[in-house]
């Protein structure tokens, strides 16, 4: 059977859950305006996985109205599910909505839910606020090496050289992986300090951190 709006309409009509589930599903293979009429629906949905499948969707969909999708997205930022409020966030850094960083701001020192608060840390760097610099700082101290790395790789992104201060204690961080984020980080900051502590990791006694501060140093 062929997927059309009208049939998508049918099931994100259904009594049954995992009718709608597909429906949003279905939603990726219409053309993008008749999708994001289809999951504003979705996403008024009494079953929170719908409402976070519809969610996750504006990322792509949402560029067809962004004044519409910032209202929509800052409503969602409220869902009483966690899992929908995370991907409200992502989504906001998806289609670099600055218009609701206070939003976001807010929901971190807010909440007590640490998908949530990773979601926001995560976004913060493709957002591209540099509002945002305060919150990663903040981050950085968490005692969740996740929460740690999603924070170092947002102040790389963020692209703030006031960043390198703070990555270089993470450069002889026991876990190696950090350590490679930190070298992705100094990708895109400047200065002495920045380019000595590539220098170092150059050095590395893992070869995947070694190898990548080696390829950041010849660009």
């Amino acid at each position: 059977m062929s997927i059309t709006p009208e049939s998508v309409g049918v099931l994100l009509k259904s009594s049954d859950f995992g009718d709608r589930l597909r429906a949003v599903n279905h939603i990726r293979q219409l053309a993008p305006a008749n999708g994001f009429e289809l999951i504003q629906i979705a996403m008024q949905d009494t079953n929170p996985r719908v409402r976070y499948a519809a969610v996750s969707q504006l990322a792509t969909l949402g560029k067809q109205n962004l004044p519409h999708v910032t209202t929509l997205l800052r409503a969602s930022l409220h869902d009483n599910d966690p899992d929908v409020q995370a991907a409200a966030a992502d989504s906001v850094g998806a289609l670099k909505l600055t218009d609701v960083f206070e939003d976001l701001q807010k929901l971190y020192h807010k909440t007590s839910e640490w998908l949530v608060q990773f979601s926001i840390v995560a976004t913060l760097g493709e957002l591209g606020d540099e509002r945002g610099f305060a919150l990663l700082e903040a981050a950085l101290q968490s005692d969740n090496e996740l929460m740690q790395t999603a924070a170092i790789g947002s102040l790389g992104e963020l692209g703030d050289d006031r960043a390198v201060q703070l990555l270089v204690p993470f450069a002889t961080n026991p876990d190696w992986q950090i350590r490679y984020r930190v070298v992705q980080a100094l990708a895109h900051l400047k200065g002495t300090t920045a380019h000595a502590t590539l220098e170092i990791l150059a050095q590395d006694s893992t070869e995947q951190v070694a190898q990548e501060a080696r390829n950041v140093l010849k660009g």
